[in-house]
């Protein structure tokens, strides 16, 4: 799946580098289970700046994050962490970064909005609103 081939802006995004390494990991080892959305996350991460993580504004979503973000489609407000799949729980809010939602918010600030694909490949336009850094424990 390519995301960005009708030639439709995309907002920049940026990646704590050591992040982006553990993803592009983690979705080439996902890749038989989770094709499409691992495409995306590969695609992501190479159009990503990459920073330190001291580095990173802290209105972008980075791994940990609680991100606020508004579905165009419905105009529906959610509230998430971004994990990794082993901390996923979508009950506590805790969404994986396979999937889709989850590959659609890494490394966007807020304010920002992107067309994206949802598990049907309909595309849907995800707008952050709110950025929160998890604290160091």
């Amino acid at each position: 799946m390519i995301l960005h081939q009708n030639g439709a802006a995309v907002p920049p995004i940026h990646l704590v580098e050591s992040e982006a390494d553990m993803i592009s990991d983690l979705a080439w080892a996902a890749r038989d289970r989770f094709p499409d959305v691992c495409q995306l996350l590969q695609q992501e991460v190479g159009r990503a700046q990459l920073c330190a993580s001291a580095d990173l504004p802290c209105t972008v979503v980075a791994m940990g994050s609680d991100v606020a973000y508004r579905d165009g489609r419905d105009g529906a407000s959610r509230r998430v962490q971004l994990v990794y799949p082993g901390h996923a729980d979508v009950a506590l809010g805790r969404i994986s970064i396979l999937t889709p939602i989850g590959a659609a918010l890494i490394g966007m600030q807020a304010g920002a909005s992107i067309l994206w694909p949802d598990r049907d490949g309909h595309l849907r336009d995800i707008i952050v609103d709110e950025v929160v850094q998890a604290r160091a424990a």
